[in-house]
Parts: C-alpha cells; sequence; structure tokens
C-alpha cells in the first residue's frame, strides 16, 4: 500500500509537470521540481534536529507515567466495560487485561508500548477464534477501537507544532479531544449495530451515558464561550494536563525512568528519518508540479459551489492520506503548517484530523496479518466509518475555536 502512494505522488507530479511544460508552456516547472526535493531533504533534516530533542523528552515522561501506575488505572477503569462489549470472551481471560492496557496506552500517547500489548491480545483473542482466518466480533471490536485513535494526550501533536514554532502547542488540545471522541463513539456504535451488541447492559449503560452527559455538559459550557476564551481553555487544559501528569510521578524513580524512556525516544527520533525525507519529497515534488494544488482547487470550488466555507479543503490532504499511511499524514501536516503558517486555519484543522484518525489500513494488516487473519467482515467498513466521523468532526470543532 505504501509503496504504491509513494510512486503515485512522483507520477502524478511528472505527469502534472509535464502537462504544465508541454500545454501551459511552464519550461521552469521541472526545475522547480528538483529544487523542491533538495528543500524538502533540507526541512527533513531540520525537523528531525528539533524532534531528537522533544521525542527524547517526551517518551522520557510518558515512560515515567507509565512507571506511576497510569496505564494500569486506566485498565482497572476500563475492565468492567470490555467483558460487556465481548461477551464471547471470558470472564478473567488474558486477553480482556491486554485489551484494556492496549486500548489505556493508546490514550495516554504510549505508543509504543500500545503496539506490542495490542498484537499479544489479539494473539490471545485468536486463541479463543472458532475460525482461525475469519476475524471473530471481538477481533473486530478490539481493531475498530484502534482504528478510531482514542488519544487523551496527544504528545506527537504538541511537539510537531512545537517543532514548527508555534507560539501555544497544546492549543488543539480540546479540538483533538472532542474529535478523537467522536470518532471513537462512532466506531464503538457501528461494531455495536453490526454484532447487536447489548449497550442496554447497565455497566455498558452506565459508561456510555455518563459520558454521554459529561461531555454533553462540557459542550454546553464551551459553547458558551468565545472563540478566544476557547482556545485559551484549550490550551490552559493542554498545559493543566501536563502539569498534573508530572505531580503524579513524585513517587517513581524519575531520572532513572526518564533515561529508560528518552533512550526509546532517541531509537524512535533515529528510526524516522528515512520516512521523513522519502515521504516530505515526495509532498514536496507533488506541491511544487501544481497537482496538488489543483486537487485542492477543485474541492475548494465543490465545496464553495454547495454554499460552504472552504479553508478547511486545505487541511484534507492530511485526511485523505492517513488511512494508507501515518509517515504520508505526517509529512503533510508539516507541509501544510509550512506552507500556510503553523497558526493558520487550515494547520490546526490538519492536526486534529492527524490526532482523531488513524493508519487504518496499516492496522489491519498488523494486528490481522500478525494472527493470519483473511476475512476481515465488517472490520474495514466501521473503522473507515469511525476515521470519516474523526475527520467531519475535526472540521466542524476547528470551525468552532478558530474561524
Amino acid at each position: 500500500m505504501l509503496n504504491g502512494l509513494w510512486l503515485a505522488f512522483f507520477v502524478t507530479a511528472a505527469v502534472t509537470g509535464l502537462l504544465r511544460w508541454l500545454v501551459g508552456g511552464d519550461a521552469e516547472v521541472f526545475a522547480a521540481m528538483v529544487a523542491s526535493l533538495f528543500a524538502m531533504a533540507r526541512l527533513a533534516v531540520e525537523v528531525m534536529v528539533l524532534l531528537f530533542g522533544t521525542l527524547t523528552l517526551w517518551l522520557g515522561v510518558l515512560k515515567i507515567a507509565e512507571k506511576a501506575g497510569a496505564v494500569d488505572l486506566l485498565a482497572r477503569l476500563l475492565g468492567p466495560l470490555f467483558r460487556r462489549l465481548m461477551p464471547e470472551v471470558p470472564a478473567g481471560h488474558p486477553a480482556l487485561g491486554l485489551i484494556t492496557l492496549n486500548f489505556a496506552a493508546n490514550g495516554l500517547g504510549l505508543d509504543n508500548a500500545a503496539t506490542p500489548i495490542g498484537l499479544k491480545a489479539m494473539r490471545a483473542l485468536q486463541e479463543l477464534n472458532p475460525s482461525p482466518t475469519t476475524a471473530s466480533n471481538a477481533q473486530i471490536l478490539f481493531l475498530v477501537l484502534n482504528a478510531s485513535s482514542l488519544t487523551l494526550l496527544p504528545v506527537s501533536i504538541f511537539m510537531y507544532r512545537a517543532q514548527q514554532g508555534a507560539p501555544d502547542p497544546t492549543l488543539v488540545f480540546l479540538p483533538i479531544l472532542l474529535a478523537t471522541t467522536a470518532s471513537t463513539l462512532v466506531g464503538l456504535l457501528s461494531v455495536a449495530w453490526m454484532q447487536r451488541l447489548r449497550l442496554w447492559d447497565p455497566v455498558v449503560l452506565a459508561w456510555l451515558g455518563g459520558g454521554a452527559v459529561l461531555l454533553g455538559g462540557f459542550m454546553a459550557v464551551l459553547a458558551g464561550l468565545s472563540s478566544v476564551a476557547l482556545a485559551s481553555l484549550s490550551s490552559l487544559l493542554g498545559n493543566l494536563v501536563l502539569f498534573l501528569l508530572w505531580d503524579a510521578l513524585r513517587r517513581v524513580p524519575v531520572y532513572e525512568t526518564f533515561i529508560e524512556g528518552a533512550k526509546d525516544g532517541f531509537e524512535v527520533a533515529k528510526n524516522l528519518l528515512p520516512y521523513l525525507v522519502a515521504m516530505l519529497c515526495a509532498v514536496g515534488v507533488l506541491r511544487a508540479s501544481g497537482a496538488l494544488d489543483v486537487a485542492l482547487d477543485g474541492l475548494r470550488w465543490l465545496v464553495q459551489a454547495l454554499g460552504l466555507d472552504g479553508r478547511f479543503v486545505d487541511a484534507l490532504p492530511v485526511a485523505l492520506t492517513k488511512p494508507f499511511s501515518g509517515s504520508a499524514a505526517r509529512a503533510l501536516l508539516i507541509e501544510t503548517m509550512q506552507t500556510h503558517g503553523v497558526d493558520s486555519f487550515a494547520a490546526p484543522v490538519a492536526a486534529t484530523m492527524q490526532g482523531s484518525t488513524e493508519t487504518t489500513f496499516y492496522v489491519l494488516a498488523v494486528y490481522f496479518g500478525a494472527v493470519g487473519i483473511q476475512r476481515a467482515r465488517h472490520a474495514v467498513g466501521c473503522a473507515l466509518l469511525a476515521d470519516l466521523a474523526g475527520v467531519v468532526a475535526s472540521i466542524a470543532v476547528c470551525y468552532w475555536f478558530f474561524a
């Protein structure tokens, strides 16, 4: 999938450049494309220089959160809910604990911890699967919840905004929280509809009803605030979460734990560079050829023809690419911030989309491929519906906060 996407970027750029040269008489287009290659390669290295520090810092902090028991606490809170949503999994089965830990780790942004835990959970669920090549109901629900990308602490988004010079990197905290909640809720409800899950179970109702009441009350409070006050509140809450995280960790050997996580952060940052160079160069060539602008102008014309505001269109490349490739979406997010400005309207929308959607096809390939699942049943449709909900919610919330 990623090979085809990367090649498609270059082929589309080459065809568009050729048309601009032969039809439009633009003899400089290929020189601009070559210059863009070198400019994007240089930008990738500049991004990585700062990412080494920020990623090392945050993975060190999150390792402390993990050792402090934040993940275990969430696991204990979520355990009763998952027992009801996956009735075919026996009570006390190891899969339930692993699923809860995975969900909690994802919510805290501990991707490095979440993925291996998630693979162990999928293997544990496979032991209960009566048809080894067909996804079970529990496996589908688990995968869709992963693909819905519930994120309570979007550290990576803060990191990219800080790297691009945002005065307040945590400004998008509340928009991402609201959009990712919508994505996860739609994913859960779509699976529940397909599997006829008993959502009227008292425990499930308590979780969903309580969450709906809290979210509804929170949004009612937000509705009375101006856009300036909303932005200020989002920044305040984002920084407050980080402060409380630090304050809760005083009983942990913070220095040793931080160094352990920081080493992981250094390794992650080092391994990101080739992917970032590859994708930034592909996106840069696509924009320099004019292909990306043509596509966006067409979408903008269509949106405006429907009588809608078209400013969000500049963020759509992130949404369209994210289900296929996280690295491509990350490159497009950085490129959007570079092109339009880190606090332009398009940049927060793109950041919110990045934080509330998931690399759905990658997740499908990794999690189902790890246990030999060949028939995904309704997993793909439900996961993509959750992604769509995240995109629509991102646009709506960002108009509410930043328009």
